[in-house]
């Protein structure tokens, strides 16, 4: 008997240790923690929330005059003999003034993949979003890296969270044409 109860205790503790479970695993699939995804390939949903604004404004006078003259005259007694008069004049005048404005703010979801998982555990995320309307085609593209803590119970994380982000906004269509200038607006600001 004292052999079985060994025997079955030693196999146990081999079984355990066989079949021994990683704690990430348990906490994927587990019952008292939400699903959050941290393994490659797995979907997240990226809020994004971007608004930027700058301004910037320029001045510049400069000015310069100079004038130069020369006056003769002489005379001899009551006779008088001729006179001279030579004036030479320069101005220079500049004045430039510039400024520009720009605000941008962009609201959307996006879902993105995980690519790759860092040594440290932070995702590499990327993924993109193609949204055609009439013929106008906007394309969104975002990646950047994303640490787990970052991931809420939603499975979703907000693009202020996303290091070293790029998040790519573009459109082709009649109206982004429509918007560019011509080719010969472009060669002559090409030439001047």
């Amino acid at each position: 008997m004292k052999k079985f109860f060994l025997a079955t205790t030693i196999s146990l503790f081999v079984s355990f240790g066989i079949y021994a479970q990683d704690l990430r695993q348990n906490a994927y699939s587990s019952l008292f923690s939400d699903q959050k995804a941290n393994h490659v390939g797995d979907a997240i949903t990226i809020i994004v929330i971007e608004s930027s604004q700058a301004s910037n404004n320029a001045e510049t006078s400069a000015g310069r005059s100079s004038n130069l003259s020369f006056n003769g005259q002489a005379s001899m007694g009551s006779t008088s003999s001729p006179s001279a008069g030579v004036a030479v004049g320069t101005k220079n005048d500049f004045s430039g003034t510039g400024s520009t404005k720009t605000t941008g703010l962009i609201k959307t979801k996006i879902s993105a993949m995980i690519d790759s998982v860092l040594p440290n555990g932070n995702l590499h995320i990327k993924g993109s979003r193609k949204i055609v309307i009439n013929g106008e085609e906007q394309v969104i593209k975002i990646k950047g890296i994303v640490r787990n803590s970052d991931i809420m119970a939603d499975n979703s994380v907000i693009s202020y969270n996303i290091s070293e982000a790029e998040i790519g906004f573009e459109g082709s269509g009649i109206i982004n044409d429509s918007q560019k200038p011509g080719w010969i607006t472009k060669f002559l600001h090409w030439l001047f």
